[in-house]
């Protein structure tokens, strides 16, 4: 008997046919996922547009304008003349600025290691998972978010150089005589250093927090299993692993330090006798009080070329570094 005639009832069971999809139901969903792919593209971009907007408006465009000012002698209501690199030549023959640059350096310096230094002890000794230290960590990071003309003038209130001024009066517990601070040329740098550190440290210290979470915890085991102390654990295993986070505080903090500017003019506005004077404060004056604005924007433009120079010099070595 051939297959042909053969009957259906002795065939074997194969299961029920596979059920056929309409083309209506799966043009529909094809359609669907289209419009979600492709027709909907410009939703997100829709969301953002107000920021680019103003991002656009009060930031990029003035940059573009501050280069060009750069290159010439700006004359309000009465037309910019073309001087090319002449303003380039001022800013960096001028010995005010020179100093600057190395006030800018040195509090640059100081408040990067400072605050990551107090940052990262402060991370070590609030690490955990305790409620308490939930609180303390929110009491901690209060400086940075309080504004900084608050910080600044809440500082200026500590820094009176009377005998009677507040931190002064500790320095008397002490047996330390009175302190001038930011009214002192030999100690008005190393002031504002300290409020910056003050207020820097407790960020530095929430993205060490984050970082330690990511440090393998049966590598404290092992070393602890090994004999080493807390301090060899810190140093041969918690900083090794907190190394990447190291590199992108350098950056953030040495371009906070490169770009100080409210803390000095309001502390100081760069004296006393020009011993605070940084690359900030002298655009501002440059631009703003001499309106000499061709050469306060050249100033800007070196400066913003520094910070640029910086990161990337820093994000090659720590290529280098994970190769």
């Amino acid at each position: 008997m051939s297959l042909d005639q053969a009957d259906p009832a002795a065939l074997p069971a194969t299961g029920p046919a596979p059920r056929k999809v309409g083309r209506r139901g799966g043009g529909a969903a094809d359609r669907r996922v289209r419009g979600r792919r492709g027709g909907r593209w410009w939703t997100p971009w829709l969301f953002l547009a107000p920021a680019l907007i103003l991002s656009l408006y009060f930031k990029f465009i003035p940059m573009v304008n501050a280069v060009t000012m750069s290159f010439q002698e700006v004359q309000p209501y009465l037309g910019n003349r073309w001087v090319g690199t002449d303003n380039y030549s001022t800013v960096l023959q001028s010995h005010g600025f020179r100093e600057a640059v190395w006030h800018t350096i040195v509090l640059a310096v100081g408040q990067t290691f400072g605050a990551m230094a107090l940052g990262f002890a402060l991370a070590l000794l609030m690490e955990g998972q305790s409620r308490r230290l939930g609180f303390v960590r929110s009491a901690a990071f209060l400086p940075v978010v309080v504004p900084m003309a608050v910080v600044a003038e809440l500082w200026r209130i500590m820094y009176h150089p009377t005998g009677d001024g507040m931190l002064n009066s500790i320095l008397a517990l002490a047996g330390m005589g009175p302190s001038g601070f930011i009214n002192d040329p030999d100690t008005s740098m190393a002031s504002i250093m300290v409020t910056g550190i003050w207020r820097g440290a407790p960020y530095d210290m929430m993205i060490f927090l984050a970082g330690l979470t990511s440090v393998d915890r049966g590598l404290y085991e092992a070393a602890r299993v090994d004999g080493a102390s807390r301090w060899q654990r810190v140093r041969h295993v918690t900083v090794p692993g907190l190394r990447s986070v190291f590199s992108i505080l350098f950056i953030l903090a040495a371009i906070r330090g490169l770009r100080v500017f409210t803390e000095v003019f309001l502390l100081t506005n760069g004296g006393p006798n020009g011993s605070t004077e940084v690359v900030m404060t002298l655009i501002y004056k440059l631009g703003l009080e001499q309106n000499r604005l061709g050469v306060g924007a050249a100033g800007a433009v070196l400066l913003f070329a520094a910070t640029l120079i910086l990161t990337i010099i820093v994000q090659l070595l720590r290529r280098r570094e994970s190769k």
